[in-house]
């Protein structure tokens, strides 16, 4: 069990910071980077559980199935976010890691909600009532985690991320899209479609 007395140290005023196994680096390195994203994104997913809890347009039920999907992400997101605070070969063996299992249930959750939806005919933009639109901000956060975490292989070489981890941040970021038109649906709102500029007239 962690044990936090104090959260303020002062080691961090000169802009630096100790990744997991104690190394010092600076607060803008993509490592410090990468796990700084999947922390907002892990932020942004809370604040979706609590547009979800206060829709009053979803069934309860339907609440309480999602919110459980949801709390496992976080759970999930925050054992990545740890395990990205330092190199893998840095990593305690004894660390249980996200691997495949956790990055295909997001496709199979993927696949049944898909089930309930219609297939797209244009883009949708990031609209709708609280759910849905909160979905789509953790989208674009989930996007930009992944693109860190190529960014820090592409600099420090193909080992310095897992291709799990890759995989499920990119699974997320899909997987939040189909949240949010899952969520639109329960709601019985109207997916706000792009429209090309040609065809606006403008």
């Amino acid at each position: 069990m962690v044990r936090i007395n104090r959260v303020h140290t002062g080691t961090g005023d000169g802009g630096e910071t100790s990744l997991l196994d104690g190394t010092r680096v600076g607060k803008e390195s993509a490592r410090v980077e990468l796990y700084g994203t999947i922390d907002e994104l892990n932020s942004q997913i809370g604040v979706l559980r609590m547009e979800l809890a206060r829709s009053d347009s979803i069934s309860v039920l339907e609440i309480e199935k999602l919110d459980s999907s949801l709390g496992l992400l976080q759970q999930e997101l925050f054992d990545i976010g740890g395990e990205c605070a330092c190199p893998p070969e840095s990593l305690p063996e004894t660390v249980s890691l996200v691997g495949w299992k956790q990055a295909n249930r997001l496709v199979e959750e993927m696949d049944k909600w898909l089930e309930h939806l219609d297939p797209l005919e244009s883009f949708i933009l990031p609209a709708g009532q609280g759910p849905s639109a909160s979905a789509h901000v953790a989208r674009t956060v989930a996007r930009r985690a992944e693109r860190v975490a190529c960014y820090l292989k592409s600099e420090q070489g193909g080992d310095a991320v897992r291709d799990e981890v890759l995989a499920y941040l990119n699974r997320i970021s899909d997987w939040l899209f189909i949240f949010s038109r899952l969520s639109a649906k329960l709601s019985g709102e109207v997916e706000t479609l792009w429209t090309p500029l040609g065809e606006r007239g403008g």
